[in-house]
Protein backbone atom coordinates (compact mmCIF):
# COMPACT_ATOMS: atom_id res chain seq x y z
CA UNK A 1 0.00 0.00 0.00
CA UNK A 2 1.23 3.46 -0.90
CA UNK A 3 0.91 6.20 1.69
CA UNK A 4 1.96 9.74 0.82
CA UNK A 5 1.74 12.23 3.66
CA UNK A 6 4.09 14.79 2.15
CA UNK A 7 4.28 15.83 -1.48
CA UNK A 8 7.71 17.44 -1.29
CA UNK A 9 10.70 15.84 0.39
CA UNK A 10 13.60 18.10 -0.70
CA UNK A 11 15.66 14.96 -1.35
CA UNK A 12 15.70 15.72 -5.08
CA UNK A 13 17.07 19.22 -4.76
CA UNK A 14 20.52 17.92 -5.70
CA UNK A 15 19.26 16.73 -9.10
CA UNK A 16 18.85 13.08 -8.15
CA UNK A 17 15.84 10.90 -7.52
CA UNK A 18 15.29 7.64 -5.69
CA UNK A 19 14.69 4.27 -7.31
CA UNK A 20 12.63 1.46 -5.77
CA UNK A 21 15.70 -0.25 -4.28
CA UNK A 22 16.72 2.94 -2.45
CA UNK A 23 19.55 3.85 -4.80
CA UNK A 24 19.64 7.31 -6.35
CA UNK A 25 20.08 8.30 -9.97
CA UNK A 26 20.31 11.62 -11.84
CA UNK A 27 16.93 13.03 -12.79
CA UNK A 28 18.10 13.32 -16.40
CA UNK A 29 19.28 9.70 -16.66
CA UNK A 30 17.85 7.71 -19.57
CA UNK A 31 15.90 5.50 -17.13
CA UNK A 32 14.22 8.59 -15.67
CA UNK A 33 13.43 9.98 -19.14
CA UNK A 34 11.62 6.73 -19.92
CA UNK A 35 9.70 6.85 -16.64
CA UNK A 36 8.72 10.46 -17.35
CA UNK A 37 7.52 9.61 -20.85
CA UNK A 38 5.44 6.72 -19.48
CA UNK A 39 3.89 9.14 -16.98
CA UNK A 40 3.08 11.58 -19.78
CA UNK A 41 1.60 8.77 -21.88
CA UNK A 42 -0.59 7.78 -18.94
CA UNK A 43 -1.81 11.37 -18.65
CA UNK A 44 -2.68 11.55 -22.34
CA UNK A 45 -4.71 8.36 -22.02
CA UNK A 46 -6.57 10.05 -19.17
CA UNK A 47 -7.44 12.90 -21.54
CA UNK A 48 -8.73 10.34 -24.06
CA UNK A 49 -10.92 8.73 -21.37
CA UNK A 50 -12.48 12.11 -20.58
CA UNK A 51 -13.03 12.81 -24.29
CA UNK A 52 -14.72 9.44 -24.73
CA UNK A 53 -17.01 9.92 -21.74
CA UNK A 54 -17.95 13.46 -22.77
CA UNK A 55 -18.35 12.78 -26.47
CA UNK A 56 -21.38 10.53 -26.57
CA UNK A 57 -19.35 7.82 -28.29
CA UNK A 58 -21.06 4.44 -28.56
CA UNK A 59 -17.97 2.52 -27.42
CA UNK A 60 -19.04 2.51 -23.79
CA UNK A 61 -16.65 -0.37 -23.02
CA UNK A 62 -13.51 1.53 -24.08
CA UNK A 63 -13.01 3.96 -21.15
CA UNK A 64 -12.87 1.10 -18.63
CA UNK A 65 -10.26 -0.72 -20.73
CA UNK A 66 -8.20 2.44 -21.01
CA UNK A 67 -8.36 2.95 -17.24
CA UNK A 68 -7.06 -0.59 -16.77
CA UNK A 69 -4.21 0.32 -19.12
CA UNK A 70 -3.52 3.41 -17.01
CA UNK A 71 -3.12 1.10 -14.02
CA UNK A 72 -0.78 -1.09 -16.09
CA UNK A 73 1.29 1.99 -16.91
CA UNK A 74 1.76 2.69 -13.20
CA UNK A 75 2.98 -0.91 -12.89
CA UNK A 76 5.27 -0.28 -15.85
CA UNK A 77 6.68 2.88 -14.30
CA UNK A 78 7.41 0.94 -11.10
CA UNK A 79 9.06 -1.76 -13.22
CA UNK A 80 11.33 0.79 -14.90
CA UNK A 81 12.17 2.30 -11.50
CA UNK A 82 13.27 -1.07 -10.09
CA UNK A 83 16.84 -2.03 -11.01
CA UNK A 84 17.29 -5.65 -12.00
CA UNK A 85 18.29 -8.04 -14.72
CA UNK A 86 21.74 -8.67 -13.33
CA UNK A 87 21.45 -12.45 -13.65
CA UNK A 88 20.51 -12.63 -17.31
CA UNK A 89 16.92 -11.49 -16.93
CA UNK A 90 15.62 -13.69 -14.12
CA UNK A 91 15.50 -10.56 -11.97
CA UNK A 92 12.54 -9.42 -14.08
CA UNK A 93 10.22 -12.02 -12.59
CA UNK A 94 7.72 -10.32 -10.28
CA UNK A 95 8.14 -10.85 -6.55
CA UNK A 96 7.15 -9.24 -3.27
CA UNK A 97 9.78 -6.53 -3.75
CA UNK A 98 9.47 -5.89 -7.51
CA UNK A 99 6.39 -5.04 -9.54
CA UNK A 100 7.04 -6.24 -13.10
CA UNK A 101 5.11 -6.25 -16.37
CA UNK A 102 4.31 -9.87 -17.22
CA UNK A 103 3.52 -11.71 -20.46
CA UNK A 104 -0.22 -11.92 -19.72
CA UNK A 105 -0.47 -8.12 -19.74
CA UNK A 106 1.10 -7.98 -23.21
CA UNK A 107 -1.10 -10.86 -24.42
CA UNK A 108 -4.23 -9.09 -23.17
CA UNK A 109 -3.40 -6.06 -25.31
CA UNK A 110 -2.86 -8.32 -28.33
CA UNK A 111 -6.23 -10.01 -27.77
CA UNK A 112 -8.00 -6.67 -27.51
CA UNK A 113 -6.24 -5.34 -30.63
CA UNK A 114 -7.36 -8.42 -32.57
CA UNK A 115 -10.94 -8.07 -31.30
CA UNK A 116 -11.19 -4.38 -32.22
CA UNK A 117 -9.41 -4.82 -35.54
CA UNK A 118 -11.76 -7.63 -36.60
CA UNK A 119 -14.60 -5.08 -36.66
CA UNK A 120 -12.69 -2.58 -38.84
CA UNK A 121 -12.36 -2.43 -42.59
CA UNK A 122 -8.81 -3.06 -43.89
CA UNK A 123 -6.60 -0.01 -44.25
CA UNK A 124 -6.16 1.19 -47.83
CA UNK A 125 -4.26 4.38 -46.93
CA UNK A 126 -2.33 5.92 -44.11
CA UNK A 127 -4.68 7.89 -41.89
CA UNK A 128 -4.39 11.33 -40.38
CA UNK A 129 -4.49 11.64 -36.59
CA UNK A 130 -7.89 13.26 -36.23
CA UNK A 131 -11.59 12.65 -36.61
CA UNK A 132 -13.59 12.97 -33.42
CA UNK A 133 -12.09 14.69 -30.36
CA UNK A 134 -11.83 11.29 -28.65
CA UNK A 135 -10.05 9.69 -31.63
CA UNK A 136 -7.68 12.66 -31.86
CA UNK A 137 -6.90 12.28 -28.14
CA UNK A 138 -6.19 8.57 -28.68
CA UNK A 139 -3.79 9.46 -31.51
CA UNK A 140 -1.96 11.91 -29.22
CA UNK A 141 -1.72 9.12 -26.64
CA UNK A 142 -0.43 6.73 -29.33
CA UNK A 143 2.32 9.14 -30.37
CA UNK A 144 3.27 9.75 -26.73
CA UNK A 145 3.47 6.00 -26.06
CA UNK A 146 5.77 5.64 -29.08
CA UNK A 147 8.06 8.25 -27.53
CA UNK A 148 7.98 6.37 -24.23
CA UNK A 149 8.94 3.20 -26.07
CA UNK A 150 11.88 4.96 -27.76
CA UNK A 151 13.00 6.30 -24.39
CA UNK A 152 12.78 2.80 -22.93
CA UNK A 153 14.92 1.41 -25.75
CA UNK A 154 17.48 4.15 -25.10
CA UNK A 155 17.49 3.37 -21.37
CA UNK A 156 17.95 -0.34 -22.12
CA UNK A 157 21.30 0.51 -23.71
CA UNK A 158 22.51 1.87 -20.36
CA UNK A 159 20.76 -0.31 -17.76
CA UNK A 160 18.90 -3.59 -17.72
CA UNK A 161 15.22 -3.03 -18.57
CA UNK A 162 12.48 -5.66 -18.46
CA UNK A 163 11.93 -6.70 -22.11
CA UNK A 164 8.23 -7.22 -21.40
CA UNK A 165 7.93 -3.55 -20.39
CA UNK A 166 9.20 -2.57 -23.83
CA UNK A 167 6.91 -5.11 -25.51
CA UNK A 168 3.95 -3.70 -23.58
CA UNK A 169 4.68 -0.17 -24.83
CA UNK A 170 5.03 -1.44 -28.38
CA UNK A 171 1.65 -3.20 -28.26
CA UNK A 172 0.03 -0.28 -26.48
CA UNK A 173 0.78 2.12 -29.32
CA UNK A 174 -0.82 -0.38 -31.72
CA UNK A 175 -3.80 -0.71 -29.36
CA UNK A 176 -4.34 3.05 -29.27
CA UNK A 177 -4.11 3.27 -33.07
CA UNK A 178 -6.78 0.60 -33.50
CA UNK A 179 -8.92 2.16 -30.74
CA UNK A 180 -8.80 5.52 -32.53
CA UNK A 181 -9.93 3.82 -35.74
CA UNK A 182 -12.77 2.09 -33.86
CA UNK A 183 -13.94 5.43 -32.44
CA UNK A 184 -13.82 7.08 -35.85
CA UNK A 185 -15.62 4.17 -37.49
CA UNK A 186 -18.60 4.94 -35.27
CA UNK A 187 -18.44 8.59 -36.38
CA UNK A 188 -17.97 8.47 -40.14
CA UNK A 189 -14.68 6.65 -40.65
CA UNK A 190 -10.96 7.34 -40.81
CA UNK A 191 -9.48 10.63 -42.01
CA UNK A 192 -7.38 9.46 -44.94
CA UNK A 193 -4.02 10.81 -46.04
CA UNK A 194 -4.14 12.04 -49.64
CA UNK A 195 -0.51 12.01 -50.84
CA UNK A 196 0.44 15.24 -52.58
CA UNK A 197 -3.11 16.63 -52.42
CA UNK A 198 -2.03 19.97 -50.96
CA UNK A 199 0.75 20.76 -53.46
Amino acid sequence: MVKLNRIYTRTGDDGTTGLVDGSRTPKDAARMAAIGDVDEANSTIGVAVVALRNGGIELAWLPALLERIQNDLFDLGADLATPGGGDGGADFAPNDMALRIVASQVARLEDEIDRMNSELSPLTSFILPGGTPAAAALHVARATVRRAERAGVTAAREVAINPLALAYLNRLSDYLFVAARAVNQNAGGDVLWRPGATR
